[in-house]
């Protein structure tokens, strides 16, 4: 143990905490490694067992009433990303594993701490109510880094979100039995849960719509100041309720936040990346606080028969709960492996244990002390192995996400859809990232998948699942936003391709800076994207498909003498010949760029495949070519592109023609 540096201080404890917290966040993110990692050992480097520059102790009641509010917004923030859509589908895991599963959890917990460590059975109670909650502080992060099936991440987010109320509310209900244990007049235990899980439940809608009603309306609350606004909103929220009942709080903010994030408004996005912002720094704060207040010796002392606790916990525990949660479900045995391995334990439990150790310690009950060890060892261990092996597991039994399938567009604008129709034509998934309400309500109605959200945060990104996508196209009508989101894409996934639309205009970006970025021009070269998109949105412009004809099978002689003895022609079909015979041959083809003006190319068909039109397109007979067209120059058009030898498709590839 190092000898202290200096005289310790809370304000040096909080200021070292918080610095140490977001280097070992960012370490973490390069190094690949789960961030709690890090955390914890940054906490140990800088506590009391360490350098000693942070000390706990220092901030005496302070330290619970960061840990209150950090853990609120924790909690929101976690609310904010559940959709209920995505939970509807798994309705019946998830409310098993909330319910049934956080019984299962919490006495098998209690059980293999009485039988393996020795303690009284208050004690175990007390850390099986604990280890209730997994967290989404951890499991989001770890769940971005796996690319599981959707299926599976949308249990696990959804677990790790509701089971931190409901796991926190039973653990206060163990405490304050251990505490009271001599008090027959405390009344059911049962109906203390039902009223605190009904108090924050009600709170939590009332506060969620009273946000989302302020926040909607731009005049009631200024929009620089909305962030702060709603951050005051969730700090109000949780004491409002936990004044109410006694830790209901913690089920309000997270009610609030779940109601507040399925009310779409224009706040929405800028709130949750202030959020996300926030909760990294108070997760990298709380931890390094957390980890430096556990000492190393405690942990040590636990043996051999704190790591059988937690391996029991891994490979008995959990696996129960989720074969009884997923009984008659339509999960498959590998779903059910997988779930049954990953179930890392985060901040609240942390936080919880840190608490349940003062006042185990104010009431004279010991062992206060070890359970907060335990807890610990707890975090670290399932953090570490499932963190690491989780991946590999995923691999190992097929619940990766499929790679390099289907496209992401940014912007919903009319000419994007355009874009997107093409591309769905040709069987691939489209994917779209907006902010405008109104355009992902029509990509909605078209049948495309849509990701409401800012496409140059990482968040949204990873909810469009870039990393696992072919092609990445930003079709904004801003070329500027378009270079900056392609350069995002690059810089941080580098799998997909990039495209970007580029505007014909003097002030666009040079050749030079779309070229660094490894971005294709998407319809070709430059184009009037307002004009367009806006030509398609008053139906002044449609789509149309044209398919590359091959050239006629004409018999040599046929071809020199036309007029020859027994040549002859349908009436009527002399043009059609003429065009096909003279303009169609291989060494005529026309490049894209010949197009007329009328005309805008957007996808290319090949067989069953689409891909965007670039400058390196190169049709081949037989494909076919999506365009935008003035419908006013019809006719005109029509003759042109025959002229060119593109063919006019009657069917719509949309509706199931070839492709």
């Amino acid at each position: 143990m190092l000898e202290h540096l200096v005289v310790p201080d809370a304000a040096l404890t909080v200021a070292w905490s918080l610095l140490a917290g977001v280097v070992a966040q960012s370490l973490a993110r390069h190094l690949r490694l789960p961030g709690i990692v890090l955390l914890l050992a940054a906490g140990v480097l800088l506590g009391p067992d360490g350098l000693g520059l942070v000390q706990p102790a220092t901030l005496g009641p302070a330290l619970s009433m960061l840990v209150s509010f950090a853990v609120a917004v924790v909690l929101f923030e976690g609310g904010l990303n559940l959709d209920l859509r995505r939970l509807r589908r798994e309705a019946t895991t998830i409310r098993r594993l909330v319910v049934l599963g956080a019984l299962i959890t919490g006495l098998g917990g209690a059980v293999a701490a009485r039988f393996l460590m020795g303690w009284p059975w208050i004690l175990s109670l007390l850390f099986g109510s604990l280890v209730i909650v997994t967290g989404p502080t951890v499991i989001t992060p770890l769940l971005r880094r796996i690319k599981v099936r959707r299926s599976v991440a949308t249990i696990l987010e959804a677990e790790g979100v509701l089971i931190d109320p409901v796991g926190a509310i039973i653990a206060v209900l163990a405490l304050e039995a251990a505490l009271n244990t001599a008090d027959p007049g405390r009344g059911s235990e049962l109906a203390n849960f039902a009223l605190r899980i009904g108090v924050g439940v009600v709170v939590g809608v009332a506060g969620g719509l009273l946000l989302a009603v302020l926040l909607r309306f731009r005049k009631v609350v200024p929009e620089e100041m909305q962030n702060v606004f709603a951050l005051a909103m969730v700090f109000a929220i949780f004491q409002t309720s936990d004044a109410m009942q006694h830790e209901s709080g913690i089920m309000a903010v997270t009610v609030a936040g779940l109601i507040f994030g399925n009310l779409r408004s224009q706040a929405l996005r800028e709130l949750k990346e202030f959020k996300e912002q926030l909760t990294l720094m108070l997760i990298g704060l709380l931890f390094v606080l957390l980890a430096a207040d556990v000492r190393v010796q405690q942990v040590m002392a636990l043996g051999k028969a704190g790591l059988l606790t937690v391996v029991a916990l891994m490979v008995v525990v959990r696996p129960l709960n989720i074969l009884a949660c997923t009984w008659g479900t339509s999960l498959n045995w590998r779903q059910r492996l997988f779930l049954s391995w990953l179930a890392p334990r985060g901040i609240v439990a942390a936080a919880m244990a840190t608490l349940f150790a003062l006042s185990l310690s104010r009431a004279g009950i010991p062992g206060g002390e070890d359970l907060k060890a335990l807890v610990f060892m707890v975090i670290a261990v399932t953090v570490l192995v499932q963190g690491l092996t989780g991946g590999w597991l995923a691999r190992a039994l097929g619940l990766r996400r499929p790679s390099n399938q289907g496209y992401v567009i940014l912007g919903a604008n009319p000419l994007a859809l355009a874009l997107g129709d093409g591309l769905g034509g040709g069987g691939e998934e489209v994917v779209f990232v907006d902010t405008n309400p109104e355009h992902c309500h029509e990509a909605q109605e078209r049948g495309f998948k849509v990701v409401f959200g800012n496409g140059l945060e990482e968040r949204t990104l990873l909810r469009a699942e870039v990393d696992t996508r072919a092609g990445c196209l930003g079709c904004t009508t801003n070329e500027e936003v378009n270079l900056l989101f392609v350069r995002r894409v690059r810089d941080d996934f580098r799998g997909p391709r990039v495209w970007l639309a580029r505007e014909r205009h003097e002030s666009s970006p040079g050749d030079a800076m779309v070229s660094r970025t490894g971005a294709q021009v998407l319809f070709g070269e430059p184009r009037e994207l307002e004009l367009w998109s806006q030509r398609l949105g008053r139906k002044e412009a449609e789509e149309r498909t044209w398919e590359k004809v091959p050239p006629p099978e004409v018999p040599a002689a046929d071809a020199e003498n036309p007029g020859a003895e027994g040549h002859r022609e349908e009436p009527g079909a002399q043009a059609d010949e003429t065009v096909k015979a003279g303009v169609d041959k291989e060494a005529d083809l026309h490049p894209l760029e010949d197009l007329p003006a009328a005309v805008l190319p957007l996808t290319l068909l090949r067989g069953r495949r689409a891909s965007p039109v670039d400058e390196s397109t190169n049709p081949r007979k037989g494909d076919r070519l999506v365009t935008a067209v003035l419908v006013k120059e019809q006719d005109t058009t029509t003759a042109t592109m025959v002229a060119l030898g593109w063919l006019p498709v009657e069917e719509d590839p949309q509706a199931g023609g070839e492709a």
